[in-house]
């Protein structure tokens, strides 16, 4: 959590609107990356105002996973759309190449290694999937609910979620442990 909120704050000093969105939303929505850069306005707003939920169809399986706009992002989107709010059909985060419409996974995982090295931590060892990781294993954490977890991270396996938490024999016996009969 303190580097989630080191980068936030920097983000937030330097005025950084459009990169504290992306980070925001990077971290709330749980989405890969190639999910995230392909947003558009109308799945984060509409009729003027920004959404407290999102649904999207993932890339990867086909499938539509929602996720929540916690107030904080809101709050950042709605900065971001503060000179008037694109069309529902535009990128939420367009590209500076005219090949391209929106940002690349590429230029993403370059601007993860710049916020990462802007702290003082090795970027070699965080990328975008860290990002997609934070809150899924902060929500298992907490709860100990993998089927809560396997649902917001659109996974189709629990063995999936399993996987990618690393949930392993001393979690489970660490959640056994404060159950009492």
């Amino acid at each position: 959590m303190k580097e989630v909120w080191s980068i936030r704050t920097r983000l937030e000093l330097e005025g950084d609107v459009r990169n504290l969105v992306l980070f925001n939303l990077a971290i709330d929505s749980k989405l890969r990356g190639c999910d995230l850069v392909r947003l558009k306005v109308g799945d984060v707003a509409a009729g003027g105002h920004v959404k407290s939920r999102g649904v999207i169809i993932q890339k990867k399986t086909g499938r539509p996973v929602q996720f929540e706009i916690t107030e904080n992002t809101r709050r950042s989107i709605t900065a971001l759309f503060a000179s008037g709010m694109p069309a529902a059909d535009a990128y939420l985060f367009q590209s500076r190449l005219e090949a391209s419409p929106h940002l690349s996974t590429r230029q993403y995982a370059r601007i993860v290694q710049g916020w990462v090295a802007s702290i003082g931590l090795n970027p070699a060892t965080y990328g975008t999937h860290s990002l997609r990781r934070t809150k899924a294993a902060l929500i298992y954490r907490k709860t100990g609910n993998l089927r809560a977890v396997q649902l917001l991270l659109g996974h189709t396996k629990l063995e999936s979620t399993v996987r990618y938490l690393g949930v392993d024999v001393d979690d489970a016996l660490e959640i056994s442990t404060g159950i009492d009969l």
